[in-house]
């Protein structure tokens, strides 16, 4: 019986500054067919757990594409290590994704995971920082030029969800409860919404 013909995938995940904003990319090559490009931005994460992120999803988009043999390139030598069972999984947060993409791996015939150098990755490594700049200028210039109507909007609606987060810690701490909510906790609960919204870089 003469088995499928493997299908080639290269993975990649980035972080500037790691953490920091991070994106992810996957090409799947099959034979007779374009090549299949994705990327993503993932928001502020390690480069390993972007790392990751590239490996789930690009198991999952060969899954709805009905893959059965994947041949799999990543230049993380961490994540190729560990999925091949070379090094143990000790970070809880990579531990999910692992174990996510251990039972993504189940829906396939045979899934190959092989280490290459950077520059054997380099279209998939293109493709990250092309939505890590395209990321980056959306945080500089959040809203669309003129459209002050968008601006105003959203603009409410993070400072009602401000306002919320303020009342929540104010009625907690009247509780007696400053050790479980501390101001420093409230204070990067505020900081990440406005970060989110464009208010802050």
């Amino acid at each position: 019986m003469t088995l499928p013909i493997a299908w080639k995938v290269n993975i990649d995940g980035a972080a500037r500054g790691n953490p920091g904003p991070a994106a992810f990319a996957f090409i799947i090559q099959r034979e007779g067919s374009p090549p299949i490009e994705e990327n993503g931005i993932l928001g502020v994460t390690t480069n390993n757990l972007a790392e990751y992120t590239a490996l789930v999803r690009a198991l999952e988009r060969a899954a709805e594409l009905g893959a059965q043999r994947l041949i799999i390139h990543s230049d993380s030598e961490l994540l190729v290590k560990q999925m091949n069972g070379a090094y143990r999984v000790k970070n809880a947060d990579i531990r999910v994704l692992h174990d996510q993409a251990k039972e993504l791996i189940q829906r396939f015939e045979q899934v190959v995971i092989r280490h290459v150098r950077r520059e054997q990755n380099s279209r998939a490594d293109e493709l990250c920082n092309q939505a890590l700049d395209e990321g980056s200028r959306k945080r500089r210039n959040p809203y669309p030029k003129n459209d002050i109507a968008t601006q105003n909007h959203t603009a409410d609606d993070v400072r009602e969800k401000a306002l919320d987060c303020l009342r929540l810690a104010a009625k907690r701490w009247s509780k007696g409860e400053l050790e479980t909510h501390p101001p420093e906790a409230v204070w990067e609960e505020l900081w990440k919404l406005l970060e989110e919204n464009g208010i802050v870089k």
